[in-house]
């Protein structure tokens, strides 16, 4: 045990932590050491496990398992921004979620954060001039997390999607950094117009459960948007936005909305 846990401890804070989470694991729980053995502790990097997480979700009668690691491995070994991204991320899902005790729990549980992952290799592959096997990757992540992110949309790092299921991400759409989101969220276009047609989300932006964020408009960074708001125009920086239509009732509240996850409308 000794030897092993010296051999998953590089310079890596985040993956150091993930190890040593796993080793807990397996002593409060040992049915579930095969689970943190394949999943986790067999692997030297926390890339080479998100890899096989990818492979092992999103394999089907269709594609095996082994194409999908050789796939997710030239991804986050070609481009180190993949594996940092997915650092914050569960970082963030740690800072923001109260159900989350711990780093590990993002990497085996949360389906949220492993559609996050999964759609970052679909970009890759998108950038990359692959289309056809970035829409496979699409269409496993919605089929297996009920989460469809199109693999040309442009996702910044720190992302919280809490609870994800039904999240809708277009085409055009873009997502800033440090973005916290709810279930049913929806970043859309108005019909059947081409070109770029979806929402600008800004930095540091809370979209709540069941917005829906419509057409080519911009979000301003460290906005808010209520749960069940349907949003047609541009929301100014630092405000919050509620109703159908939505329409600025106020301040944010507070200088970091994503981070805070302060959903409760008050009056001025």
């Amino acid at each position: 045990m000794a030897e092993l846990k010296a051999r998953l401890s590089p310079v890596d804070p985040v993956w150091s932590r993930v190890c040593d989470e796993a080793f807990e694991m397996v002593r409060a729980e040992p049915l579930l050491g095969g689970l943190a053995h394949n999943s986790l502790l067999h692997h030297p990097t926390m890339e080479r496990a998100l890899a096989y997480r990818f492979s092992l979700k999103l394999a089907s009668g269709e594609m095996s398992e082994q194409i999908l690691r050789e796939i997710a491995d030239e991804a986050y070994s070609s481009d180190p921004e993949l594996g940092q991204s997915a650092r914050s991320d569960v970082m963030a899902v740690f800072d923001r979620d109260p159900a989350c005790q711990s780093y590990l729990q993002p990497m085996l549980f949360f389906k949220g954060y492993q559609a996050v992952q999964a759609y970052r290799v679909g970009h890759w592959l998108w950038q990359n001039g692959r289309r056809e096997m970035a829409w496979f990757v699409q269409m496993r992540v919605s089929e297996v997390f009920g989460v469809d992110i199109h693999p040309a949309a442009r996702i910044g790092k720190g992302i919280m999607i809490d609870h994800a299921h039904s999240i809708v991400i277009g085409e055009t759409a873009v997502v800033g950094d440090n973005v916290s989101m709810l279930h049913s969220v929806t970043l859309g276009g108005t019909g059947k117009e081409d070109g770029d047609r979806h929402p600008k989300i800004g930095d540091g932006v809370l979209i709540g459960a069941g917005a829906k964020v419509l057409g080519n408009i911009t979000v301003g960074k460290c906005s808010r948007i209520a749960a069940g708001s349907v949003v047609l125009q541009d929301v100014p920086p630092c405000s919050t936005v509620a109703g159908v239509p939505a329409r600025v009732v106020g301040e944010a509240g507070c200088p970091q909305p994503a981070v805070n996850m302060d959903q409760i409308l008050r009056e001025a």
